[in-house]
């Protein structure tokens, strides 16, 4: 069976709850995380313990929080407290080998759908997705990694520049597809707003960035996370999966080998309270 996991962010009692309710068996099952394993929770370690531990049953795609270790890693930005068990960990240096390796879009052919942390911007259609993931892996994977990485951070570029080999398209594909959630009529992203879109978008022009007029087509249904105010969704075209785990919420996996939709839920009372922020 293949399941696709919803954003966990140290969250590790929920995901051993999820585990053992979709009767995850190492061998015979693959596990899709949509990104954000790590960073607010109070389990971060336990939880890269553990997959690592059964890594050659999981796929990972990196989120804004994985990205957020690996500036702290590389002391571009200070450490969230939550993450101080495992930046101590002796495990570390390979812990943050493995993650390296993981790259911001899978496309898994055979099932028919493309696994993101935010989704996949307007302007993008499959194949400018994967052309910049392999852009944006080899760059954080090289030698000169950390200083690529602070040359990504603090920039929010709305939109697909002409030259799309600057910079600037770099920063606006990864801004996309760690960080997205609304875009403008015009097909622009907005970073600015983080509501539930069917009640903040109403009276703006803005919407979710998979209903934007213009977006490019995707045959492959796109399944996500990041958008915990949003929820569990599914339309005809993506499914997202963060089902706000940190913030009390639910863990949400879905089985992806199958052409039924097969949603499974754990609650997490271990959870931050959202009025905490």
């Amino acid at each position: 069976m293949v399941w696709a996991i919803g954003d966990i962010q140290g969250c590790y009692d929920p995901l051993m709850r999820l585990i053992e309710k979709i009767d995850f068996q190492e061998g015979r099952d693959r596990l899709c995380f949509a990104g954000d394993i790590v960073n607010r929770g109070n389990k971060s370690k336990e939880v890269v313990e553990f997959l690592y531990s059964i890594k050659d049953s999981v796929d990972i795609v990196l989120g804004n929080h994985d990205i957020s270790l690996f500036a702290v890693y590389w002391g571009l930005k200070k450490p969230n407290h939550t993450l101080k068990a495992m930046l101590e960990a002796p495990d570390l240096d390979k812990w943050i080998a493995w993650m390296l390796s993981m790259p911001f879009v899978r496309y898994y052919k055979d099932m028919d759908f493309a696994l993101v942390h935010a989704g996949i911007p307007p302007r993008f259609d499959l194949n400018d997705a994967l052309e910049y993931n392999s852009i944006l892996t080899t760059k954080l994977q090289s030698n000169e990694g950390a200083k690529w990485l602070s040359t990504m951070m603090h920039n929010d570029i709305v939109d697909l520049p002409d030259n799309r080999d600057s910079i600037d398209a770099q920063r606006y594909a990864i801004s996309a597809f760690t960080r997205m959630r609304f875009c403008h009529s015009d097909g622009t992203l907005d970073f600015k707003h983080k509501g539930n879109p069917f009640e903040e978008g109403k009276e703006s022009d803005f919407s979710p960035w998979f209903l934007c007029p213009n977006r490019k087509n995707i045959q492959p249904k796109i399944v996500f996370g990041h958008w915990s105010t949003l929820g569990y969704y599914e339309d005809e075209n993506v499914s997202a999966l963060d089902s706000g785990c940190l913030w009390r919420g639910k863990l949400t996996a879905k089985r992806m080998d199958t052409d039924m939709i097969e949603i499974v839920q754990v609650d997490c009372p271990e959870g931050i309270s959202p009025y905490q922020g």
